[in-house]
């Protein structure tokens, strides 16, 4: 049992979404997306550190993710606490720091466990296991890391040296932080079984960790809470000054803090845990069969071994026929093929596609919006036909287009539909035309997801091509 110690999340959600791509891109990186589970990596953080034991999470994020961080939360009962809004990543170091001192405005004393939220930890119960046991460190005014008990020499990962053996999970000093090894390196840490793996799991209290910016990194605390006093609420976010936090260094809170700190200790945990940096590392977490073959999707191996094949959309299949160590990932718009070995070098083909301005390098296929989501099916010279899916209860904003008309089809659920001055209903099997020029809006009065295709014709069909006349969503 946990002591009645009140612990408050916070949940770290930025990310470049390079690793895993085509799954996980920059617009949607991979703890939004259902990697090994029915819920998002995001959701499994969120519900790991839920409950009596908890108060609610402060999240940091970015702006093109609030959306999707609200909706994620509510589908799961989690109701969150602030949303930090970073108007550009800076690393770790500044996330943390503002979480830090927007909770010492309103729970001064709160004790911080701060987790990334794209991890899978397969035991819950045994994580909350450790995390007692850094409770009474962290209330005794340490700083506590998470280390993971190594089962390989893994090379993706940061070490962390023990000052002594450790006796079970209990706390132990922690000697040194290391930087990823070399296989060899790797190997004679693995033996000499004085090292961790750094998981970037923290915990420590709000005058313990601010005190430490303080001795530590001084200009940034001065530049961050300049941010935070210039920050603006926005729809229940906290939206974070632009221009003070441009100023903010771009530093991992390893490198800023707590390399530099005396009065720090690990805590051993040997339970399960990954942090899913790889195609190999979902391989590995997903259990291959007695061929070393993991599936997911409509996917078929026929004489594979040690392989991943995995489709993304029921439309596809995807077999595999005398695959080895093969990396097979199918997206509606992008498909990769890589050998198991050059797992990490999936970032290069991202990087390789946006040098050529190929929009799949960064840019998901569904469209992420406060009010539900919508995806490309076709594109044309003049025309587009997308899917678009609303939200119960939710709204489009009231607007116009100068360079396109709609027809807008329902196929699931029921649409109110403002077109000028007329507002229908339009069920499933109708449709609705949207003159050019028309005012409108879509929104869905039911209680169950919205579905229409909708087919747009004209001489420009960006996305800018838009006049907002209300927006319940406050958007320009």
């Amino acid at each position: 049992m946990m002591s009645d110690i009140t612990i408050s999340p916070v949940l770290l959600a930025g990310g470049s979404g390079s690793r895993l791509w085509p799954l996980s891109r920059k617009s949607y990186p991979k703890q939004f997306s259902k990697l090994m589970q029915a819920q998002s990596l995001f959701q499994a953080s969120a519900l790991r550190l839920s409950g009596a034991r908890f108060g609610a999470p402060t999240v940091v994020t970015n702006s093109d993710f609030r959306f999707i961080v609200t909706e994620q939360l509510s589908s799961i009962g989690v109701d969150p606490g602030a949303i930090l809004i970073e108007p550009a990543g800076r690393n770790t170091a500044p996330a943390v720091l503002a979480a830090a001192l927007h909770l010492q405005a309103t729970q001064p004393d709160a004790l911080m466990l701060v987790a990334p939220s794209d991890h899978v930890i397969a035991d819950t119960d045994a994580f909350l296991a450790v995390v007692d046991v850094a409770v009474q460190a962290a209330a005794a005014g340490q700083m506590v890391t998470f280390g993971i008990t190594p089962d390989r020499p893994e090379t993706g990962y940061g070490y962390l040296e023990m000052g002594r053996a450790p006796e079970g999970c209990a706390p132990v000093p922690l000697k040194r932080f290391v930087e990823k090894p070399d296989l060899a390196t790797a190997q004679a840490m693995l033996s000499d079984g004085n090292y961790l793996w750094n998981a970037g799991i923290f915990m420590f209290s709000v005058p313990t960790i601010v005190a430490a910016y303080e001795a530590l990194a001084p200009q940034m605390v001065a530049s961050v809470r300049h941010a935070l006093a210039q920050a603006k609420p926005d729809l229940g976010f906290l939206r974070i000054d632009p221009a003070a936090w441009a100023e903010v260094e771009d530093i991992s809170i390893d490198y800023a803090v707590m390399e530099k700190s005396d009065d720090l200790v690990v805590v051993p945990f040997g339970a399960g845990w990954s942090d899913l940096g790889g195609w190999d590392a979902v391989w590995r977490e997903a259990g291959p069969d007695e061929d070393g073959v993991t599936l997911h999707g409509p996917a078929t191996a026929i004489e594979c071994r040690n392989s991943l094949l995995r489709a993304e959309d029921d439309t596809q299949q995807v077999v595999g026929i005398g695959l080895d160590n093969i990396i097979a990932v199918a997206m509606p718009d992008a498909v990769l093929v890589a050998d198991k070995s050059r797992a990490q070098d999936v970032k290069c083909a991202v990087s390789t596609l946006k040098a050529k301005d190929v929009l799949q390098a960064e840019t998901f296929p569904r469209d992420h919006r406060p009010w539900g989501w919508f995806e490309s099916l076709v594109i044309g010279s003049r025309f587009q036909v997308k899917r678009i899916v609303v939200n119960p209860g939710a709204a489009l904003s009231l607007q116009s287009h100068h360079h396109r008309a709609e027809h807008w089809i329902v196929v699931e659920g029921t649409a109110r539909v403002t077109i000028d001055d007329v507002v229908q209903l339009v069920t499933e099997n109708q449709s609705v035309y949207i003159p050019l020029g028309a005012v409108h809006r879509m929104e869905n009065p039911g209680k169950v997801p919205m579905v229409l295709i909708e087919v747009q014709t004209g001489s420009y069909l960006g996305e800018d091509d838009i006049i907002r006349y209300e927006d319940v969503y406050a958007r320009g």
